[in-house]
């Protein structure tokens, strides 16, 4: 019996729903209308009479070649007023130029003798004009590229008879220089590290002399470091009695080179 009365109910509530009109009914949708619609309540609203929307300007319009030619009539008026204005101050100079033709004359004048005067101070050489009629200018003492690689052009003008002319003269000045002996080297010059070098054959690091003392290392770095080379230090090491005295404390290890000065480089330089 409930379920009765609900669908019973149900079925009452969509007749007891108000009716939505439909959007679209009463109204014309077409274009024309609408702007006869616009119309009306533009006219209603500003109080006057207003054209109908539909009315269109039947008045033809001009064709391209006509507005063409009143462009170019235009354009003729406009250069013919320029011309005009332009003769009219032609003539306006024209009255004012009788008065100033002395002075004008005068300025020309003192204008060339200023030109000549720089003209003058160029050497006299005009500038040039550049223009693509100009020719070339001439290359002055710039030497042109050898042709002796080229056998038809030095057989044109050389022959074998000139060739053996030309070795005779090149002789001719030909100098001898004869050889002279090398200059011995001064004795008082100190060791000689080159000589050094070269006639010893001990190992770089390999003790061969005998150093005795206490913190030798530290001593010889001391040392060394008031030297501003090695080859300076190992000229002062010959000087004073090495390699076998080691006065100064510059080879600690007893190699025979001291702080670190190496003689391999003058020994591969005799042998390569």
């Amino acid at each position: 019996m409930r379920s009765i009365v609900l669908v019973a109910a149900l079925g009452l509530i969509p007749a007891c729903a108000p009716q939505i009109p439909e959007s679209g009914a009463g109204f014309d949708t077409s274009f024309d209308q609408a702007l006869e619609r616009d119309a009306a309540i533009a006219g209603a609203r500003t109080g006057g009479a207003v054209p109908p929307p539909k009315v269109i300007s039947q008045e033809p319009l001009e064709a391209a070649s006509a507005l063409a030619v009143s462009s170019e009539s235009a354009s003729q008026t406009a250069g013919a007023t320029q011309v005009a204005s332009a003769e009219a101050a032609v003539a306006r100079a024209s009255v004012s130029h009788t008065d100033t033709a002395t002075q004008t004359a005068d300025d020309l004048a003192r204008e060339t003798a200023e030109a000549l005067k720089a003209a003058s101070a160029n050497s006299g050489v005009a500038p040039l004009q550049a223009s693509p009629s100009n020719p070339a200018p001439a290359l002055v003492g710039v030497a042109s590229l050898s042709d002796e690689n080229d056998f038809q052009a030095v057989s044109s003008r050389e022959s074998i008879e000139s060739d053996a002319a030309r070795i005779a003269k090149n002789k001719q000045s030909y100098q001898s220089v004869a050889a002279t002996a090398v200059p011995e080297r001064p004795s008082d010059t100190g060791p000689n590290l080159v000589d050094y070098a070269l006639g010893t054959s001990n190992t770089l690091g390999v003790r061969s002399y005998p150093r005795t003392g206490l913190n030798l290392k530290a001593r010889a770095e001391r040392n060394c470091a008031k030297y501003l080379s090695a080859d300076l230090a190992q000229t002062a090491f010959l000087s004073r009695g090495g390699p076998q005295r080691d006065r100064l404390g510059l080879d600690p290890d007893g190699d025979g080179f001291a702080c670190g000065w190496d003689p391999r480089p003058f020994r591969q330089a005799v042998k390569s």
